[in-house]
């Protein structure tokens, strides 16, 4: 009879050591993880707003025949409506907290390399009011070119009915935006595109058109207007660091969009 124990595993042997533990992650290994937290966040939206386009592009009046509807309802009962509406917003915000995890894991805290954190309250919001305002009127001037050129189709921001929650559920929906754009499109993906030592340039034109393509639904002029979004936003980001005034602009963007739509007159809107 053999004395010699069978074959086992290598964990049998003993503990993995420190130094396997801190090994740096490999280039291979990032990549692999910026493309899978994309697939479970915006760039699966953008597959599907691809898709989404050619089914208008092909529909019959073509695409500036078709509509774009957001924040739509999801049940004719109230209250169920509201509940699907929340969960939506909840669910949505999961590849954030997931980016925020995988980037605990370098050297620092995650809320600084994102710009996240509380340090600058005041100069975050004065920031991001001025880059809404600087996005926001050249952004009215060319959706409504691209609606005159017939390249978009007609957009409906908001689609709820008219109940007391809709506008905080709006809202609520524009912090959603602007905070899974923003940590995705801009503070993780930039962060880790650089880590892979891509150029500058690249960097920005991946997040710019990133940005642009789940946008394609609306169709090509909200693929160009928030391409050059993301260029400014990218830039910016570069430049300081700071991801919370770009979430604070998002968020006055959107809530314009959202909330503006849902209350002032429907004939405002027809140039949409």
């Amino acid at each position: 009879m053999c004395d010699r124990p069978p074959s086992s595993p290598r964990w049998f042997h003993g503990p993995v050591t420190v130094d396997e533990l801190a090994r740096p992650v490999s280039r291979r290994v990032l990549g692999t993880e910026t493309l899978l937290v994309l697939g479970l966040s915006l760039g699966q939206s953008a597959v599907y707003a691809l898709v989404s386009l050619v089914a208008k592009l092909t529909a019959s009046g073509g695409l500036s025949k078709q509509t774009a509807a957001l924040n739509t309802s999801a049940s004719a009962r109230p209250y169920l409506d509201l509940t699907y509406q929340l969960l939506g917003i909840v669910f949505a915000l999961l590849p954030v907290l997931l980016a925020v995890h995988l980037l605990a894991r370098d050297p620092g805290d995650p809320a600084r390399t994102l710009g996240v954190d509380l340090r600058r309250p005041g100069s975050d919001l004065v920031r991001g009011a001025g880059l809404a305002a600087l996005i926001g009127l050249p952004g009215l001037a060319l959706f409504w070119v691209a609606a005159q050129l017939g390249i978009n189709a007609t957009l409906v921001p908001a689609a709820l009915p008219d109940l007391w929650w809709a506008v905080p559920v709006l809202i609520l929906a524009a912090v959603q935006n602007a905070v899974l754009e923003e940590v995705i499109v801009v503070g993780y993906l930039v962060t880790r595109l650089r880590q892979l030592n891509w150029r500058l340039g690249a960097v920005l034109a991946t997040s710019a058109v990133l940005r642009g393509s789940y946008h394609l639904y609306q169709g090509f002029g909200a693929f160009v207007g928030n391409a050059v979004m993301g260029l400014i936003f990218g830039w910016f980001y570069l430049r300081t660091r700071r991801v919370a005034p770009l979430i604070v602009a998002h968020t006055l963007l959107d809530v314009v969009a959202f909330v503006g739509y849902a209350l002032l007159p429907r004939s405002w809107f027809g140039w949409l």
